[in-house]
């Protein structure tokens, strides 16, 4: 595949890569007023080869999760610990761990946990005295509650937290989950709406048939404790009772499935259901408490006292517009994760470019030389990981663009473009 770039080859290899990145993104700047931030860094030299607005501040969107990614390496181990439970007479209790994994068509289920609990020969009772945290990210869109990227956190999360509605050739709905059926109703023809809409506080849905051509619709549901029993309840054919009680010391842990399988769709698909619940298990593992607040604060203090400036970090996912980070602490925070994790194993777990996943379409070549993870929220766009030359060499960067007006993909193309040219020279 040819690829259109920048400037021409002698003028890019007649200049040193601090000039040429300087110069065009000086000129991006212009052309989409807005901003640009980016870093390129040698792993092996350990030096800076360029930096453009590298000390500067930028939303991150989905970059966040990089930091949420290194986080559960450093505290979750090879295993996802899924719940907490205690055996008391003809009772087995239970709390969740955040574990996003259980019947989650987008995971690898191993169905250790729905065996444990579906095959017990115990009185089931839920407990979610350990959850603290908001159902909705600070500084997430209230809009976007009936979008799939926005699912609401919980301490057990069940088909991903998603109500999942088709419609058959017939023209008849089904919800999966099946008890959805009863929430959902069906409007006039004549309303001007389209598609399924679940209400702001509650899981009423309501189905617009009004030029709606889609066949399938993927909503959040609205998490409650009397909502999660009833899932429970339905899916393991077995009654689930809520209990308010706090977890004792003698109670033991299930693991469910390998960390890494979580990892993967996270980075690969950027699914921001997985990163909040990964943080939750994260806060489960130096806490008693399922909460996002003690996850950051205790990887911040531990884990990320190093990074070049102070990060701004609120959530898990990137869905909030609170987080600021600079792309130098991120070059550095891929350092940090090369450092710790075998190559081999780090980069099958991110987006690579021309694969499955957020970087499919481009940087399409026969050998992959972009792994890394992208970010995107309205007017905001950045990838940063690690670029493989054509001599062999591996660079960490970080591209983030923020403010612009300009479509995404005049934006990508930008910053395609550039990579491609730094990809070819080195």
């Amino acid at each position: 595949m040819k690829y259109a770039i920048l400037v021409s080859l002698p003028s890019l290899l007649s200049c040193s890569p601090k000039t040429y990145i300087k110069k065009e993104l000086s000129l991006a700047e212009k052309k989409f007023h807005h901003h640009v931030g980016f870093m390129l860094y040698d792993l092996k030299e350990k030096k800076s080869l360029a930096e453009f607005n590298s000390s500067k501040y930028f939303t991150p969107a989905s970059n966040t999760k990089i930091f949420t990614f290194y986080t559960s390496l450093k505290l979750l181990g090879d295993s996802i610990a899924s719940i907490k439970y205690v055996v008391k007479n003809d009772s087995l209790i239970f709390w969740g761990l955040g574990d996003p994994s259980f019947l989650y068509k987008s995971t690898f289920d191993n169905t250790r946990t729905y065996n444990f609990l579906s095959q017990s020969n115990k009185k089931l009772f839920f407990s979610s005295s350990n959850f603290s945290t908001n159902h909705l990210g600070y500084g997430w869109a209230w809009d976007d509650y009936n979008d799939n990227y926005s699912a609401e956190r919980s301490p057990f999360p069940v088909y991903g937290n998603i109500i999942n509605i088709t419609k058959k050739s017939n023209n008849i709905l089904v919800t999966d989950p099946l008890i959805f059926m009863n929430h959902l109703a069906v409007a006039d023809s004549s309303k001007i709406k389209s598609g399924a809409i679940r209400g702001v506080d509650s899981n009423d849905l309501i189905f617009y048939p009004s030029k709606s051509k889609d066949k399938q619709w993927e909503i959040p549901y609205h998490y409650s404790n009397n909502l999660l029993v009833e899932l429970l309840t339905d899916t393991l054919k077995k009654q689930v009772i809520e209990v308010k009680k706090s977890i004792p010391k003698e109670a033991k842990i299930l693991r469910s499935i390998p960390t890494d399988s979580l990892y993967s769709v996270m980075m690969k698909v950027s699914d921001n259901m997985i990163a909040e619940q990964l943080l939750l298990a994260c806060a489960a593992k130096v806490s008693d408490t399922l909460s996002t607040d003690i996850a950051i604060k205790y990887s911040l203090q531990n884990y990320l006292s190093d990074l070049p400036d102070d990060a701004r970090w609120v959530d898990g996912s990137g869905l909030s517009r609170y987080n600021l980070f600079t792309p130098r602490s991120i070059v550095k925070l891929w350092e940090k994760i090369y450092q710790e994790v075998p190559q081999e194993r780090l980069f099958k777990l991110l987006a690579v470019g021309g694969q499955p996943g957020t970087l499919s379409t481009l940087y399409q070549n026969k050998q992959p030389f972009v792994f890394g993870k992208t970010g995107s929220l309205s007017n905001n766009h950045c990838l940063s990981g690690y670029l493989v030359t054509k001599k062999g060499k591996i660079f960490v960067f970080s591209f983030m663009n923020s403010n612009f007006i300009a479509s995404s993909k005049e934006i990508r193309e930008m910053m395609q473009n550039l990579l491609i040219s730094l990809h070819n020279k080195y």
